[in-house]
């Protein structure tokens, strides 16, 4: 039979076929066709005839194949030119296949394929043993290169089959290893060599496998061999076999590229493929990698930790790890990531994370160094119970900054805005360094909770005192917004303080003095941090704040009533002066001691003209003028500056009007205005001297001093000249005297006191018979402010004597209470 013109087979088999001596190279006797010839003429019609004798097959064809394949395969793995090409070589492979020979073909090819590959190997001995490791990977290189362009070769020429007998063979398998699609193809992406095995019996030299998986058990064989023939131990990283040197020479690249040389990534990334690819990576190279990494960063952070900084150290990591991070992205793999991170971070960051703790963060922290924090934050959690000591080394440094503020009582003065700093930095590292954990949040609370209540009442008092300042507009540059925030600040340190009743105390007196001498800066702003208290500690707690507003407004409406009284009122304008009157709830405000004073004339008239008015508006209440409270505006003329508004207290008023009924000299003594006024001893002196010495000086005092002493004389400051119209002298009442401080302080106590008995009271009409320790415990429970057991046992003590509660008469330690 002719083949059809032009499609692709071998001429070899039309002479075969025309011949017919069986001498012709055979090139498929499965497939014949017939060709009909068309002529000029008619159709005809052509008839198709079977062999007259079975055709056979030539008795030398199977060694006529593998001789001509056997010298292409010779030839590729010698890296000389085939001399058949690969079209026809491919198909006398097919044919072989096609006529059941597929198992010989299989056998003979791996045979030559394992004697080269044994020929190649054994180009890589016989060296010096001292050969450079590093300059033995490049011959390593180059025959594993070899070997993998010899395989492509020849799995392409064998393709046919690879795809049939051994994929029928293996049960199915297919193929595995590189895709070669063009026959003949030669070269060896970096990226396609073979996936990783890990399993050696998948590399049984005399199992069927796929050719690519044929070469590399072959290969792996081979250096099976030479490790064998060495005496050298399979597992041994030292070795003088193939894999042994190679290996050496591989962890000194990293090792050189660790110390910062380059190194040709490109040539590890061949041969740590090839070592997956040989299914020895883990064995061979990890290990060993594993053992010289954990060697190098140990010794390179104990040297870092002896003589570094800590900053500098955290730094060091973080490159580190990246480096890492990128060496087994380019060249290690997926594989290796997490044992190798876990090292780094054992060697550099485990083993030093005490002294990181302890060393560094003191000194972070003073230099508020948000991202040094963070980066040792991040380092410390990637190791067990790395945090935990970052916690423990936040809450030393938070407190051990807090507890010196505290205790500084030469600096109370700026306790609470140095506290303010430490909580905004406190609170930045928590969120900016940390990430907002909530445990860090805790550890700040915490620590904030436990210096700010070592001096019991201060810090409560200092806050209060800060609100004042900032609602008096002591800021006047702030915004309403900037104050808003100021007193949220001052909020979150507020809910750290245990003593609110002592908060409470100075807070309601200063609101008092704020509102009643019209110092406050904004009442929406008084109104909004009452709002804020009322949401952290209850309406309880506001409830008299909240009043002493609604009595201000209530003020506003009886002075309109009293404007409004025509008789009355007549009468005030008659005396040419404004009154105003605040009429006070004493259970909203602070209790204040009642100060005689004797008023001038017309001042006295008119307090009794608004007496009248309002005792007859509401019968059977009772008013107590509280003259320390009072403050005036006085008109005054001197003769430098001409007229000029005096606001003054109503202490200092009385006083400066006794000057216009001095004697010719103009001069009173101390006695005569203490006679004149009525004013006590020293408050006199202290109004006196806010007059005569401080900043603004209506009076002159001889002889001159800071003090005022008996015999001292006061007169008209003459050369008093102040460019303003209306001058401010009242800053006597906004100050605190010590008086006032330890009486409010009292107040304090006192009321802590009648909160001890109730509760005393309240537990033990419930469970009417109670140890003392128990009796305590429940105590420290149900009070809401600090109270030490010694002061408990005196009010259990004053209720004893008060017959609530007696002694067991069997136990003195058991109490019993009285109906």
């Amino acid at each position: 039979d002719a083949p059809h013109t032009g499609q692709g087979r071998s001429g070899a088999m039309e002479d075969w076929a025309r011949r017919g001596d069986g001498n012709g190279v055979v090139a498929n006797l499965a497939r014949r066709v017939t060709a009909a010839k068309q002529t000029g003429g008619a159709a005809r019609k052509l008839t198709i005839k079977p062999f007259k004798e079975r055709p056979k097959l030539p008795a030398d064809f199977e060694e006529d194949s593998w001789r001509m394949l056997s010298n292409a395969v010779d030839a590729i793995h010698q890296k000389r030119p085939v001399s058949e090409s690969f079209e026809t070589l491919y198909r006398r492979v097919e044919d072989v296949c096609l006529h059941k020979l597929g198992a010989g073909l299989y056998a003979r090819l791996r045979a030559s394929c394992e004697s080269h590959v044994r020929e190649r190997v054994a180009t890589l001995r016989g060296r010096d043993g001292a050969e450079d490791p590093v300059a033995f990977l490049n011959r390593v290189d180059d025959v594993w290169g070899d070997h993998c362009d010899a395989t492509l070769t020849i799995r392409s020429v064998f393709l046919y089959l690879d795809r049939t007998h051994v994929a029928h063979q293996a049960g199915g398998e297919g193929v595995s290893g590189a895709n070669t699609s063009a026959v003949g193809t030669s070269s060896r992406p970096e990226g396609a060599l073979v996936a990783d095995r890990s399993s050696s019996s998948s590399f049984s030299v005399e199992s069927v496998r796929s050719l690519w998986d044929m070469g590399l058990a072959l290969f792996r064989a081979s250096l099976a061999d030479d490790t064998a023939r060495r005496g050298t131990d399979g597992a041994a990283p030292h070795g003088d076999d193939v894999l042994g040197k190679a290996t050496r020479g591989l962890l000194a690249l990293v090792e050189r590229e660790r110390g910062g040389e380059a190194v040709d990534r490109g040539k590890v990334k061949r041969l740590t493929r090839a070592y997956r690819a040989l299914g020895v990576y883990s064995d061979r190279f990890e290990k060993q990698f594993l053992d010289a990494t954990r060697a190098f960063y140990r010794a390179e952070g104990t040297s870092f930790a002896r003589n570094g900084d800590v900053g500098e150290y955290l730094a060091h990591c973080e490159t580190r790890l990246d480096e890492e991070q990128r060496r087994c992205d380019d060249y290690l793999g997926s594989g290796t990531r997490r044992a190798l991170v876990a090292c780094v971070e054992k060697e550099l960051v485990d083993r030093h994370v005490g002294w990181i703790a302890d060393n560094g963060f003191d000194a972070m922290m003073d230099r508020s160094d948000v991202t040094g924090l963070r980066r040792m934050h991040a380092l410390l959690r990637m190791v067990d119970g790395g945090l935990d000591k970052l916690r423990v080394a936040f809450g030393a440094a938070v407190r051990a900054r807090g507890v010196a503020v505290v205790k500084d009582e030469d600096n109370d003065r700026d306790m609470v805005a140095k506290l303010l700093d430490l909580k905004r930095r406190a609170d930045e590292v928590a969120e900016e360094s940390f990430g907002g954990d909530e445990a860090f949040n805790a550890v700040v609370k915490e620590s904030f909770e436990s210096f700010v209540n070592q001096r019991q009442n201060r810090p409560a008092e200092l806050i209060a005192k800060h609100i004042d300042v900032k609602l008096r507009g002591a800021g006047k540059g702030e915004t309403e917004d900037e104050l808003e925030h100021s007193l949220d600040r001052v909020m979150a340190l507020f809910r750290h303080i245990q003593g609110k009743d002592v908060f409470e105390a100075f807070y309601k007196k200063d609101l008092a003095k704020r509102l009643l001498l019209g110092k406050s800066a904004s009442n929406d702003a008084e109104k909004s941090m009452i709002s804020r208290l009322k949401a952290e500690c209850g309406s309880q707690f506001t409830t008299k704040l909240e009043g002493m507003f609604k009595d201000v407004d209530i003020s506003r409406d009886v002075m309109r009533s009293f404007r409004s009284d025509s008789e009355r009122f007549a009468k005030v304008e008659a005396a040419g002066v404004e009154l105003y009157v605040n009429v006070l709830t004493a259970g909203y405000w602070p209790t204040y001691p009642t100060v005689e004073v004797s008023l001038p004339p017309e001042m006295d008239a008119l307090q009794g003209l608004f007496r009248d008015h309002y005792l007859g508006k509401h019968g059977g209440r009772r008013l107590v003028w509280q003259n320390s409270l009072g403050h005036c505006v006085l008109r005054a003329e001197f003769p430098k500056c001409g007229v000029k508004e005096l606001a003054v207290s109503l202490f200092q008023a009385v006083v400066c009007l006794l000057f216009n009924g001095a004697g010719p000299d103009g001069r009173l003594t101390f006695e005569e205005i203490r006679a004149a006024s009525g004013i006590e001893d020293k408050e006199l002196r202290r109004t006196l001297q806010s007059l005569a010495c401080g900043k603004v000086r209506v009076l002159v005092k001889e002889p001159k001093g800071r003090d005022v002493e008996d015999g001292d004389s006061f007169s008209i400051n003459e050369q008093f000249n102040e460019r303003l119209y209306r001058v401010k002298v009242n800053s006597i009442q906004l100050k605190e005297t010590k008086e006032e401080n330890a009486a409010t302080n009292e107040r304090v106590f006192q009321d802590r006191q009648y909160q001890i008995d109730a509760a005393i009271v309240r537990i033990m009409k419930t469970r009417k018979t109670l140890s003392h320790q128990l009796l305590i415990a429940e105590l420290l429970a149900q009070v809401k402010f600090p109270a030490r057991p010694t002061d408990l046992k005196k009010r259990i003590e004053s209720l004893i004597d008060r017959e609530y509660l007696e002694r067991d008469r069997a136990n003195a330690q058991v109490y019993n209470y009285l109906a």
